[in-house]
Order: C-alpha cells, then sequence, then structure tokens
C-alpha cells in the first residue's frame, strides 16, 4: 500500500528516503475522518509516528501551496521530553520538508539560548523542542506564537513520568485556542486522558494494536546468568549477536562508566550517554553511533530517549528495567519502522521473577536460555570470516603481487593461519560463562523455609529453635567438599558475617554451597562443594572489582585436630545468631549425626576419624573463647568446647 495522498514536495521526500509503505500509525492519522480535527493517538515508539504527525499537519501548515512563505513567526509547535527525542524529531522533520522550504529550528536544554534566541528571530515554520526550554522562551517573549496553527505533544506519558505537567500546561495555554492539538502517547494513562479532555475540541481517538506497532518485529531472549557475571554476559551477547549498533541499558550513572570502561579494555568501539554528559559530549557520542566508528552504546533510561539510529538491532538489559513500560521503551529502540531487532535480558537467579513478572505485564513471550559460551562464538567467528568481504573484494594488481611474494617465501597453511590471527585479533575475546541453573532463585527469609530444607533433604522434625528455622550444611558438608583458603584473618578483621556474602559474590555461588570456615590469624579457610568447585575456583580468579583478597585452592584438607591457639569459625545465620554456636558445633561433616546434638562422633564416619583424639567431648574450655560473639564451629572438638560456653551463658 503506498502513501494516501500528500503534498508533492513531502511525496518527494519520502520517495527520496524510500518511504514507501505507510504503517498503520501513519494510515491512521491520514484517514479522512481524522483530517483537521485534534488527534489523541496510542503508538508504541518505532512505529512511525514522527513521520505520521508531520504529514498529517501538513496541510494545516501549507494549506494548498506547495511551498512555505519567508519564515516569520512559528506555525507548528512540537514538544517531545528529552533533548536526543526533540532533535531525532528536527532531523526527521527538516529531511520531510526540505523540498517545501521549510525552516525548522530546536530549542532544547543545553544548548546555548543566546543561539536559539537569534534562530528564532529569523523566523521558523516549525519549532521543536523540550518543555522546559519553550516554556522559557515564552516566558522572555522570545518565542512568537501568533501565527501558532498546530501543537504536537509527543511521548505525552513521558513528559508527565519527568514532572513536565505544568510546563505542558503552560504551552498549552499560552498558545492561541484556534489552534489543531495532537497527542501521541505510548499509553493512556488517567493523567493523559484528563490532559486531553481540557485542552483537546473533540479529539478523534486512534489507538494502533501492539502487534500492530513497532514492537512486533522485537525477538525478546531472556538469559540466565550467575550474579557476578553481567559483563562477561554482555560481552559474550555483542560478540555473538554482532549488531552494528547495540545499545547496553544500565540503571545508574555508576554503571554506565563502569561497564563502558570494561568494555573499552576488552577492544569493543563504545560511547556512553548518561544525564552527567554536556549536551556537545552527547552529540558527539550519538554522531560516533552514526557514523560507525563506534558500535556500542552503554545508556540509562532518560539518556537514551529519542535514540534512532538505523542499524541498531540489538538491545541489552544489563540491569532489569523498573517497570514494564520502561522496558518496552528501551527494546523499542530497535525492531523500528519494519526492521528486525533482538532486546535480550540479563536475569541472575535472583531476579528471575521480577523479570518474568515484567515479561508478563508488557504481554510479551521471551525464550529463556543461557549465554551464549566461546565455542559457539569461535564457531560463529569462523563462519563469518569466510564469508567476510575481504574475499569477495575485487582483487587489485599490488594484491597479486603481494600475494605471489608471500607464496615464494611461505606455505599456504601459514599464510592462511596468519590470516586467521589477524581477523581474530581485532575481536575482543569471548568470555567463560557457567549456567546457573533453571532455579528461580532461593526462598527469603521466612517464605519457603520448610521447602527449602525438604528439598534438601534435611529430615531434622520441625520443632521450637531459639533464633530462625533456617538450615545450613555449613556446620558440614553432607557431600564430598574442595577446601579454599584467603588471604586474610582475625588481624584484618576477618568475620564470617562479611566473608560469606563476599565468598558468594566472588565465586557466583549459594550460601548453601559452603561449608566450615576457620578463620585463622592471617588466612581463612573454608570447604566448597565439589560440585561447584570447579566453577568457583574459575571465577575467584578474575579481578574483583571490589575487594583484592586473593583465593586459592589449598593443596590438602586441614588436619582433624585444630591446634588449641587457633578459634574456629562457621558463618552466622544472621547478625544475632550467637546463641547457635554450641549446637553448630556439634554438627559434624557426618549427615547422620545431626539429631545426635551434644553427642561425640563415635562412628568414625568423618574423614577425620583416624585421630583417635578427634570427635571426644572436652569438658573444659580455653578462656578467651567463650566470650566470643561469633563463634561457630564446624569441628567437634571446638564444639564440645563452644557447647560447654553456652551453658555458662545460659546460667
Amino acid at each position: 500500500m503506498s502513501f494516501p495522498t500528500t503534498s508533492p514536495p513531502l511525496a518527494r521526500a519520502l520517495a527520496e528516503r524510500n518511504y514507501d509503505r505507510p504503517t498503520p500509525v501513519q494510515i491512521a492519522v491520514l484517514a479522512d475522518e481524522a483530517v483537521d480535527r485534534d488527534l489523541l493517538v496510542s503508538a508504541q515508539t518505532g512505529s512511525g509516528k514522527t513521520i505520521a504527525y508531520g504529514l498529517a499537519i501538513a496541510k494545516n501548515l501549507l494549506g494548498s501551496s506547495e511551498r512555505f512563505e519567508r519564515a516569520a513567526a512559528p506555525l507548528a509547535l512540537i514538544v517531545a521530553p528529552t533533548r536526543e527525542l526533540a532533535l531525532q524529531v528536527h532531523r526527521e522533520l527538516a529531511w520531510l520538508y526540505q523540498h517545501a522550504d521549510g525552516r525548522v529550528v530546536s530549542c532544547v536544554g543545553g544548548m546555548d539560548p543566546r543561539r536559539e534566541q537569534r534562530e528564532l528571530a529569523a523566523g521558523a515554520h516549525i519549532v521543536v523542542g523540550t518543555p522546559g526550554r519553550l516554556s522559557d522562551h515564552l516566558r522572555r517573549g522570545h518565542l512568537d506564537i501568533s501565527e501558532l496553527k498546530t501543537v504536537v505533544l509527543d511521548e505525552a506519558d513521558e513528559m508527565l513520568n519527568l514532572g513536565f505537567r505544568e510546563d505542558m500546561e503552560f504551552i498549552l495555554e499560552t498558545t492561541p485556542d484556534t489552534r489543531r492539538t495532537l497527542l501521541f502517547s505510548a499509553t493512556f494513562p488517567r493523567g493523559i486522558v484528563a490532559l486531553a479532555k481540557q485542552y483537546q475540541q473533540h479529539a478523534f481517538r486512534i489507538e494502533v494494536a501492539g502487534d500492530e506497532g513497532g514492537h512486533a518485529d522485537i525477538e525478546y531472549r531472556a538469559i540466565r546468568i550467575a550474579p557476578g557475571d553481567v559483563e562477561h554476559a554482555v560481552v559474550n551477547v555483542l560478540r555473538f549477536w554482532e549488531s552494528p549498533s547495540a545499545l547496553v541499558f544500565c540503571n545508574t550513572r555508576d554503571a554506565v562508566r563502569h561497564l563502558q570502561a570494561a568494555l573499552l579494555e576488552r577492544g569493543f568501539s563504545v560511547v556512553a550517554l548518561s544525564g552527567e554528559l554536556t549536551q556537545n559530549e552527547r552529540t558527539q557520542a550519538l554522531q560516533a553511533l552514526r557514523d560507525g566508528r563506534s558500535r556500542v552504546c552503554v545508556a540509562t533510561d532518560v539518556a537514551a530517549r529519542g535514540i534512532d539510529l538505523p542499524s541498531l538491532d540489538l538491545v541489552v538489559h544489563a540491569d532489569l528495567p523498573n517497570d514494564a513500560e520502561v522496558m518496552q521503551h528501551r527494546s523499542g529502540r530497535t525492531g523500528r519502522a519494519g526492521r528486525k531487532g533482538v532486546s535480550v535480558l540479563l536475569v541472575p537467579p535472583a531476579r528471575r521473577r521480577r523479570a518474568e513478572l515484567l515479561l508478563n505485564l508488557s504481554g510479551t513471550d521471551a525464550v529463556w536460555g543461557t549465554a551464549p559460551q566461546a565455542d559457539e562464538i569461535r564457531k560463529l567467528d569462523h563462519e563469518r570470516m569466510l564469508k567476510d568481504a575481504v574475499f569477495t573484494e575485487e582483487t587489485t594488481s599490488d594484491d597479486l603481487v603481494l600475494a605471489r611474494a608471500l607464496l615464494a617465501e611461505r606455505s599456504p597453511e601459514d599464510i592462511a593461519a596468519a590470516l586467521a590471527r589477524l581477523y581474530r585479533a581485532r575481536l575482543p575475546s569471548p568470555e567463560d560463562i557457567l549456567d546457573p541453573g533453571e532455579g528461580s532463585g532461593r526462598p527469603r527469609d521466612g517464605r519457603g523455609r520448610e521447602n527449602a530444607r525438604t528439598l534438601r533433604g534435611d529430615d531434622r522434625p520441625a520443632g521450637p529453635r531459639s533464633k530462625t528455622g533456617k538450615s545450613s550444611s555449613r556446620h558440614g558438608m553432607a557431600e564430598a567438599s574442595v577446601w579454599f583458603r584467603a588471604a586474610i584473618g582475625r588481624r584484618k578483621n576477618a568475620e564470617a558475617r562479611w566473608l560469606l556474602p563476599m565468598i558468594c559474590r566472588r565465586g557466583g555461588i549459594d550460601k548453601r554451597d559452603i561449608g566450615a570456615i576457620r578463620i585463622m590469624d592471617t588466612t581463612t579457610e573454608f570447604e566448597i562443594s565439589e560440585r561447584v568447585a570447579e566453577s568457583f575456583a574459575v571465577k575467584i580468579r578474575r579481578p574483583d572489582k571490589e575487594d583484592s583478597i586473593r583465593i586459592e585452592p589449598m593443596a590438602d584438607a586441614p588436619q582433624g585436630q585444630v591446634p588449641s591457639d587457633k578459634r574456629t569459625h562457621a558463618p552466622r545465620r544472621e547478625a544475632g545468631d550467637t546463641d547457635h554456636s554450641a549446637r553448630r558445633g556439634d554438627e559434624a561433616r557426618d549427615p547422620t549425626t545431626r539429631k545426635q546434638r551434644g553427642k561425640p562422633h563415635t562412628d568414625g564416619g568423618s574423614k577425620f576419624g583416624s585421630d583417635p583424639e578427634f570427635g571426644k567431648k572436652k569438658h573444659r574450655s580455653k578462656p578467651g573463647h567463650t566470650g566470643q560473639p561469633h563463634q561457630a564451629s564446624a569441628w567437634p572438638a571446638q564444639g564440645a568446647r563452644g557447647k560447654k560456653a553456652k551453658k555458662k551463658r545460659r546460667g
């Protein structure tokens, strides 16, 4: 279907840009029943709405003429929520009205207001701007609205969310009552409906169905990742899809800075967009994306509003958005105007339920899976190399001379191997990533505690407990384990309450995978379930942005007898669980003794059973041990002393 009849200059501009098939929203606003009426339009980002209202207001601006008269007072006012969107609208309308001699002026925050004042004084047919800056020019008398024929509010719902309601109302109240008002919004919340009733006259309502909007061509992927694998997952996702342009979203400015630095270090051409940049820096960053000097943009939500890159095929949510509408706005940067796109959500186990809720609220079906693996990416690199343009470009005489010289000196295999190395050298290396599994994350404090205990095979009776009902395999691993050593001890204030989350974060594991923790003077020894030990050993070798504590595997497991001058610790469940220290000490490595609290281990089930003294109950406690507020031992000899101290505390 071709565009409905439009002004010849506009039809010429559309043809030059290969606009031959209108989108649903463009057809709707140009229908006979919408002509010369106020419009209330619901359309998603990327649906072609900028061209839609550009064509819809043409008759109001040009009338029966094909060209504008000399620019004077503006005829149309376009209001957009952010600088990037306003500048994008300015560019779109500039080429759409170029053959009609239209003059389009932008007025946005962050730009020189005196230059804008001079441009307004020189005359304009269309003015595009942000609410705050347009209000300033109106109050100062720099913007003449005496001839204004139409006002367009683009993404009005976002302007309300950003707190521009007063500026919007001021603009609508100041402009002539005879104007035509077009209001575009992705959704129709109560505030938008009230605004339309107050400032529009018998508005014609247009709603473009979601599957006909800008998101029908977006493929959603939800990728399970370990908590510490966000950066590595972003690297592999970017390498796997190899989009000409990609947009990575973070929730904070600090996260944007950190991720940009990490990607630059790995060899990506990347720019950042956040609220702390000046307008000039933001313009330069966007220009680098448009001309291909940069391939990746890391941005916050507000900074990325209005970005429209022709080659943007990939959006990555490094941080999950706060609500479903934000997720759609983010994803709407790709899959625009009929192009295909991919939107990837990175989901740690603790955020899986949140991700599922976002997808359900937005009515989006996502394909769940794991992050692309290094082997998959290398295989794709091999296929892409064989299809590279270097093999299809025309060979020059100079190329042939150099090729013959190389063949005279080297074998074809050596030359091909060198070419492969050169090709790989320009590509960032993929990362090794482990799948955290299908689980949705551990149950929170009071919820699902009994179920979690059942799933772990803990058949202890659910009787009254002194503090909390959480079970803990840290009292002694019921499965095979591997020991590790951390280069920090009591002399540097090492405590189980912060060592435990640090170990989980560094190794990407759950606290249930950690057994006993022994804090020495200068080091700390702890055991990890053999099931996750291999992946743990890989992850702890990576640099950590929060601490520099060295963690390494131990060559041998600790001896069964703990020296008398050393204190052993197991991490507390919560800050106040000091009463559990003795009971924890009785729960040794053999799971068959869990019900025999306070009794010595005499069955030899422990791998330390070869020591005749190990596991015997002691009836004395050394001074200095009974008063430790965080003492919790996974070693029977120390546990017995802990139990003695516990009785003393209870009187």
